[in-house]
């Protein structure tokens, strides 16, 4: 189980790793993130996802090895030996508590730590100035999209360019300005672009009437002087004891999906036991692909109950109790079912036959 639990998760991770590269890349390339970034963005991702990666890989491993011992009659050795199939949980759960504390670290400590510098790496990419995006060679649109600007090439630094050309829509108005030469400077307005021998076409919107003006030096304000206004944390950026501290409505829908990491991965377990036994005459696979329809299912509800909470539908002990306890007891029932042998049928039959009582 241990050469199963291994290998499943390197295949998860390594599908896991690609399809995070891609996106990430996608969203570079659409001004997200800094293209020097997609490393460190998708590292923290793949961390963000370890917990579940761990969760799937232990549960793929059991059904894997109790599926073989089934289909090699390995298992018929072990319950003549006295032993059922309830006797296996207490070696499973030896060999899955330290799995377990993974979990436990990764979904409650260092989930929110990855939310926080992804979302530190975005903000402080989208934060940089209109100039600092720009590119020689390469039109280039501001942060807010009312710009396009383009720089033929650098002559003395960042700080400077020839050949300098603006497209703006802005308050009604659209105007291209082209000039020779251009600075950086800042002043106490704000920065400012200072323009050397230019020209400048403004036409208001909707009209034909064009104004046409030549310049010596021109300014143009790029980005203000005043602070942002700070914003609100995501509620998946909060560490957990801030969740417990501020019991709001969307911080316990995320308090839930954190705990229900941890309490899926335990009731994983014994589903996994429940539902290995198999037919010998039946594919390897049927197995697998019902694990695996169980465990999407199961983390599709956990999304669900996180929107739930998040939304006020349902409580957050509620939800817990009815999902998390709801499972456990089906799974517990299913095991016990394998474990004594018991039949729908005969339970059915039993409770139809009831004895005369004799004279």
């Amino acid at each position: 189980m241990s050469r199963s639990f291994g290998a499943t998760l390197v295949v998860l991770a390594t599908v896991v790793m690609t399809m995070t590269l891609i996106r990430t890349l996608g969203r570079a390339s659409r001004g997200t993130f800094a293209p020097t970034d997609v490393t460190l963005i998708m590292g923290y991702t793949v961390l963000g996802y370890l917990p579940t990666l761990l969760a799937m890989s232990l549960f793929i491993a059991i059904i894997a090895t109790l599926s073989r011992m089934y289909r090699e009659s390995e298992m018929v050795i072990w319950f003549c030996s006295g032993k059922g199939v309830a006797s296996l949980v207490s070696p499973l759960m030896r060999f899955s508590w330290p799995i377990f504390a993974v979990v436990a670290a990764l979904a409650l400590l260092v989930l929110p730590w990855t939310q926080q510098r992804i979302e530190v790496l975005r903000a402080q990419y989208e934060q940089r100035g209109d100039l600092d995006r720009i590119e020689p060679g390469q039109f280039q649109e501001s942060s807010n999209g009312s710009r396009v600007f383009f720089v033929e090439k650098n002559t003395t630094g960042e700080a400077t360019g020839s050949n300098v050309f603006i497209a703006s829509t802005e308050r009604g108005k659209e105007t291209v300005t082209s000039a020779r030469s251009g600075r950086i400077e800042m002043l106490p307005q704000g920065q400012f672009l200072i323009l050397n021998n230019g020209q400048r076409l403004e036409r208001s919107v909707g009209t034909q009437n064009l104004k046409i003006s030549d310049f010596e030096v021109y300014g143009v304000q790029i980005s203000a002087s005043a602070a942002g206004v700070p914003m609100s944390t995501p509620s998946d950026n909060l560490p957990t004891h801030a969740l417990l501290e501020n019991p709001t409505p969307v911080n316990q829908g995320e308090l839930a999906w954190r705990l229900g990491l941890v309490l899926a991965t335990i009731n994983l377990v014994v589903i996994g036991v429940a539902i290995s036994n198999v037919n010998p005459r039946v594919s390897k696979n049927v197995n697998l692909f019902f694990a695996l329809f169980t465990f999407v299912g199961y983390y599709n509800l956990l999304n669900l109950g996180q929107n739930w909470i998040g939304s006020g539908q349902l409580p957050f002990v509620g939800f817990m109790l009815v999902l998390h306890g709801g499972v456990a007891l089906l799974a517990m029932l299913w095991l016990l079912k394998g474990h004594n042998n018991w039949h729908w049928r005969q339970l059915i039959g039993r409770s139809q036959a009831t004895p005369e009582a004799v004279p």
